[in-house]
């Protein structure tokens, strides 16, 4: 059998992501890419940024070649968190790109692409068609007018954009501790803060450097926040922040150092968009706690249930017309930033909410984690399909729902089994009562799984 097709590898469900240590990703697969989207996005602008990472230069450049070569005309946005790409392109109306592996190791690289407006480019709305043409281009259908690119800085742009959002006045003497990984959230946090005199910024590895040596760039894994908890302690910070490699996604820990999940984060920043916009639609994928839900109810909002990943819930942003939008991954999405991601804004309103409550964030969480969560538990597995099946079939007499894998619901606990779009895992959410009911449930539910 020969080697899987190097497109359908890099090609993921949301986005391009490969290896260029191993050249599974290059400038030639870059150019070829850049074809694919300028005729996919079918405007005459786009707008392209990249992240810090060594091979983001090159593969930029390859990329605009390509998007050029049919036409059309490139903004570059140089060095750019991939939430000012999505800014831009939702402010200017056009479609946008940007090269980032996002929290992925240095050994990788990738694109995320969005149409015009900010709106998501994923599996089903033009992802497949922009691999299908960049793997068979064959380099000699060019246009008769070749593209031009013109270099612009969006952060002066977006900073404004987001204090038109979030009023600064509304953010007080707070100590904030931030750890940019080394990745591309440094610049503009430097940038922000000189616009909230009243608070103190205490900076970690805000230096862009996309060998990431200090911690890879990713705050999902908890060995990542390490430094960051310390120097919340030590330093006696209100909040911690840590940001990913391209920074659209943000993970918050308290003044102790202990951790939010991406549900408790959701439940408050909803919480604060409701009290402004009474009734208003909330998004949330569909692993995120149910208090999330409970909270947006029990503030007047009407909670929405999403699929996971960005380009569904962007998706569903815009048809629910939905003010907020939150994962447990730590991607939150804004009706007012053109339904996109923004991690800039999930801060800024929690630094907002923290201003008025008077009481530490390890006080002011515990009204929004009533129960006991698993996070994301991956398993590897032979055969996918075969345990998923074997999990329906362990629990055929509960409430089953396939939004998105398999959602069990055993009335007071419940859990969700997904198959992994690119590795052969499943991933196992999972929510109970307390820590002992959560225990006996992913017991079980792993004891079906290793026995499929």
């Amino acid at each position: 059998m020969g080697s899987p097709d190097p497109f359908d590898r890099i090609f993921k469900a949301y986005d391009v992501r490969g290896r260029v240590d191993t050249e599974e990703l290059d400038a030639e697969i870059a150019e070829r890419i850049g074809v694919g989207f300028a005729r996919v996005a079918g405007a005459p602008t786009v707008a392209v940024g990249r992240d810090c990472r060594p091979s983001s230069e090159q593969l930029a450049a390859a990329f605009r070649e390509g998007v050029m070569s049919q036409g059309c005309d490139v903004i570059d946005l140089g060095l750019a968190p991939t939430e000012v790409v999505y800014y831009y392109s939702g402010r200017h109306r056009i479609p946008g790109a940007v090269v980032t592996a996002s929290h992925n190791p240095t050994g990788y690289n990738g694109l995320k692409f969005c149409h015009r407006g900010a709106a998501p480019i994923g599996s089903g709305s033009g992802l497949e068609q922009i691999r299908d043409i960049a793997r068979s281009w064959s380099g000699d259908s060019r246009a008769v007018s070749r593209g031009r690119v013109t270099r612009q800085d969006a952060l002066p742009g977006y900073l404004e954009h987001v204090f038109g959002i979030v009023d600064p006045a509304g953010i007080g003497e707070l100590r904030v501790a931030v750890d940019g990984g080394n990745g591309m959230a440094g610049p503009v946090v430097g940038r922000l803060f000189r616009q909230l005199p009243s608070s103190t910024l205490m900076g970690l590895y805000l230096e862009p450097d996309g060998t990431f040596p200090n911690h890879p760039a990713d705050p999902l894994d908890p060995d990542n926040l390490t430094d960051l908890a310390r120097l919340v302690r030590e330093q006696e910070a209100d909040v911690g922040v840590a940001f990913d490699g391209d920074a659209d996604r943000a993970v918050f820990v308290d003044e102790q150092g202990v951790p939010l999940p991406g549900s408790t984060t959701t439940a408050v920043i909803a919480r604060w968009f409701l009290a402004r916009r009474p009734g208003a639609r909330i998004v949330h994928n569909l692993i995120c706690s149910r208090s999330v839900a409970e909270a947006v109810r029990s503030a007047g909002g009407v909670p929405v249930r999403t699929r996971v990943g960005h380009s569904f819930i962007k998706a569903v942003m815009a048809e629910q017309d939905a003010v907020f939008g939150g994962e447990h991954s730590g991607h939150y999405y804004f009706g007012d930033n053109y339904g996109a991601d923004s991690a800039t804004l999930a801060m800024l309103v929690l630094l907002t909410v923290l201003t008025g409550a008077g009481v530490p964030l390890s006080e002011l969480r515990r009204g929004y984690e009533p129960y006991a969560m698993s996070g994301e538990i991956n398993t590897v597995v032979t055969d996918p399909t075969a345990a998923l099946r074997a999990v329906e079939s362990a629990f055929a007499g509960a409430s089953l729902d396939r939004l998105d894998g398999l959602t069990v619901d055993l009335g007071d606990s419940w859990f969700n089994v997904r198959p992994s779009n690119t590795e052969p895992l499943l991933r196992l959410n999972a929510e109970a009562p307390d820590s002992a009911s959560l225990d006996d449930l992913v017991d079980r539910v792993r004891r079906v799984i290793d026995s499929s």
